[in-house]
């Protein structure tokens, strides 16, 4: 005999209809049923008819005096309920999502940042967006552009201009480099070091790779350094780079973020700063163009640039 209810014809039911199936499971009286959803009666009979009509099966048994859940009526309550919790747990996901601050921000940073600048960085996150779950990645320039542009991270901290099409930079600060040298190094302590001194110094940079050794470079043919003049490649970090330097090996650069981390633990350390202008790099966050959260993002670098300010750097504006 074939169903009342007709076949089974793959109709989709409404979030309504599931609603009113639901708290009719729940009271098994109509009218109290409809109260507890803000639905008439009438509306909510409609909605469960309608609701087996597509489904194809019976779920209730109507009698004068009450209202009873048929076998499969029982069964699909159970499922009705988990749709509609999972719609609601879809809906405060939204609602969080769309709150600023929340979830997780993937930042990458490059190796001649992050010791010097995470500490600010992370204090300012922990105090002012205690809900933000900051994950901390650090790598190499172009690892970090791949990585941006594949969506892994959400945001960089790194030395700008990147000249990349589709990533957005960010200004925070401009900074200075200064030149470490050895104890009774000719230059040691000086400041009014020219930049042509670079000419002819025994240069340690870091090896290939990092932005901060091309960076070295550029300064250095800005200064006139032939292309032949010594330059020593042996060090992965700066730390290593500045134990070279005590060590007498030669002299190198170091922005100045760096400087009171890198050389306070060896006495054998000196710096000597550049005549005006100095040598200097830009360091900004950078991101996505028409990233999803670009106004958190830019709030973010706001943020920074004030608490950047307690370092020795010159705040640049978003618009510089």
């Amino acid at each position: 005999m074939a169903s009342p209810y007709g076949p089974h014809r793959g109709k989709q039911p409404s979030l309504s209809q599931l609603r009113a199936f639901a708290a009719v499971a729940e009271h098994l009286h109509f009218r109290d049923a409809a109260a507890s959803i803000g639905m008439s009666q009438p509306a909510l009979s409609g909605a469960v008819s309608a609701l087996e009509e597509a489904l194809g099966v019976q779920l209730l048994e109507r009698t004068t005096r009450k209202v009873l859940l048929s076998p499969a009526g029982e069964r699909l309550a159970v499922r009705a309920r988990a749709v509609l919790d999972a719609v609601a747990e879809l809906m405060e996901e939204a609602e969080a999502v769309q709150a600023p601050f929340t979830g997780v921000l993937r930042l990458g940073v490059i190796p001649t940042v992050a010791p010097y600048l995470l500490p600010t960085v992370l204090r300012l996150v922990h105090q002012r967006y205690p809900e933000l779950d900051l994950q901390v990645h650090e790598e190499q320039t172009s690892s970090l552009l791949e990585g941006l542009a594949a969506g892994r991270l959400d945001l960089l901290l790194l030395a700008v201009p990147l000249g990349v099409p589709g990533v957005v930079e960010l200004p925070l600060f401009d900074e200075d480099f200064v030149l470490v040298t050895p104890e009774g190094h000719p230059l040691a302590g000086r400041d009014d070091i020219p930049r042509e001194a670079l000419r002819e110094l025994k240069l340690l940079l870091l090896d290939e790779g990092h932005c901060l050794r091309d960076q070295a470079l550029d300064i250095c043919r800005e200064a006139g350094r032939t292309e032949g003049a010594p330059v020593t490649t042996t060090a992965a970090g700066l730390s290593t780079l500045v134990q070279l330097v005590a060590g007498g090996l030669g002299v190198t650069l170091l922005p100045r973020t760096a400087v009171k981390v890198e050389t306070a633990r060896n006495t054998a350390l000196f710096t000597g700063c550049f005549t005006d202008p100095a040598p200097s790099r830009r360091v900004a966050l950078a991101m996505r163009a028409g990233a999803a959260r670009q106004g958190e993002f830019e709030e973010l670098a706001g943020a920074l640039r004030g608490a950047m300010r307690r370092l020795p750097v010159r705040v640049v504006g978003a618009g510089t």
